[in-house]
């Protein structure tokens, strides 16, 4: 049985919500966020007091919304709590998603003194033009300036983000994009093509006709450069969307795409177990003050648990695990489950090797550079 898991943290306040975003998250950010920390730590406790068998971490992940807007000495706190509660390893990977824009000198080198030795940079475009279209705070400027406080600060491990397929964008715009993200060497590079969510700002637009995207030619080429420009900078493309240079994997993140534990906190925080097999998902209310109600109760706020069956477990072992390029092992998947990956998908496979887009050898399969590209009609394979 694994004892390990990965600790998801959600702060869900912005200085303000951007036009694309669906993740939980509000702009009406308390005068104190010490309270909503304290609810964190609350259910923190609760879990840890709930769970059959401990649980070790072996990650940490506070992300958003702006989890830079708290103070550091909160984010302390945070970390604290999970060395207490979850036996939080001394060589645990601590992440903070951060904004340009809301971080200084000062508040950088306090979170690195808080105990983050990993941080990811929401840039999202070095065009200011970009950036007000997607309602941004930031500027270049200031994304290019949270880049170098951040390596002062004594972070050795920074990674960006970065979102294609933008309103008025082309390839030679995007191209422009990924060599100025290369000339800052990050240790990551997080690359996001633009998803239009219902119920965003960005959704109206589209159905008004404000909102003029790419089309599907310009934005698969989008896609095929970022392999050409990253590769060729000696990043490694190791999970569809994901470059690291050597070493500098994101280990949170592989947590989710091999299927291993992770439990989430705050709202609309999600949380998955292994045990009992085949395991389990819950989340957390998006709501605030419904998710502080029942951690006022001393109640755990979790809702919508599903109980996997046996055929969802397999299913997520694909579509999870060949988001990594290095594919899934067949033998990995027999130890699991107890049966061949070909007696449960060997139409699957045979119609997927047959059109190009999965391949297999040497018992593995994964995922051909034209099935990256097409990922989402490989995994609907296996639903």
């Amino acid at each position: 049985m694994d004892n390990t898991t990965a600790l998801y943290i959600h702060i869900p306040f912005c200085v303000r919500k951007c036009l694309y975003c669906a993740f939980t998250s509000t702009d009406k950010v308390p005068g104190d966020t010490g309270g909503y920390v304290d609810l964190l730590l609350r259910e923190m406790e609760l879990r840890a007091d709930a769970l059959a068998v401990p649980l070790r971490a072996a990650t940490l992940y506070m992300g958003g919304g702006t989890p830079s807007l708290l103070d550091p000495p909160l984010v302390g706190n945070i970390i604290d709590c999970a060395v207490r509660t979850f036996n939080l390893d001394l060589s645990a990977e601590v992440t903070l998603e951060a904004n340009p824009g809301t971080v200084t000198a000062a508040s950088l080198a306090g979170y690195r003194t808080a105990g983050v030795n990993r941080l990811s940079l929401g840039i999202q475009s070095f065009d200011d033009r970009m950036l007000a279209s997607l309602g941004r705070i930031h500027t270049a400027l200031e994304g290019r300036e949270a880049f170098a406080l951040a390596r002062r600060a004594g972070f050795d491990n920074v990674g960006i983000d970065l979102i294609h397929g933008l309103p008025g964008q082309d390839c030679d715009h995007w191209r422009e994009q990924l060599l100025a993200a290369v000339e800052l060497r990050p240790n990551h590079i997080s690359t996001y093509g633009l998803t239009v969510e219902e119920g965003t700002p960005f959704a109206l637009l589209e159905a008004e006709g404000g909102l003029p995207l790419p089309d599907e030619d310009d934005a698969a080429a989008m896609f095929e450069d970022i392999a050409d420009v990253l590769v060729a900078a000696g990043y490694e493309h190791y999970e569809i969307a994901n470059f690291a240079l050597p070493g500098s994997r994101s280990r949170h993140n592989q947590v989710y795409w091999k299927r291993g534990n992770y439990l989430g906190f705050g709202a609309g925080a999600h949380s998955f177990l292994r045990e009992p097999r085949p395991g389990a998902r819950w989340r957390n209310p998006d709501d605030i003050g419904e998710y502080g109600g029942s951690l006022a109760s001393g109640v755990l706020p979790e809702t919508d648990r599903i109980s996997l069956s046996e055929k969802d477990a397999m299913a997520e072992w694909f579509f999870l695990g060949l988001r990594m390029l290095e594919g899934v092992e067949e033998e990995h998947f027999r130890a699991e489950f107890g049966v061949s990956p070909a007696d449960v998908y060997g139409s699957q496979f045979q119609r997927l090797c047959a059109s190009g887009l999965l391949i297999r050898e040497g018992g593995r399969l994964r995922l051909s550079r034209r099935g990256v590209i097409l990922s989402n009609r490989v995994f609907a394979a296996f639903l």
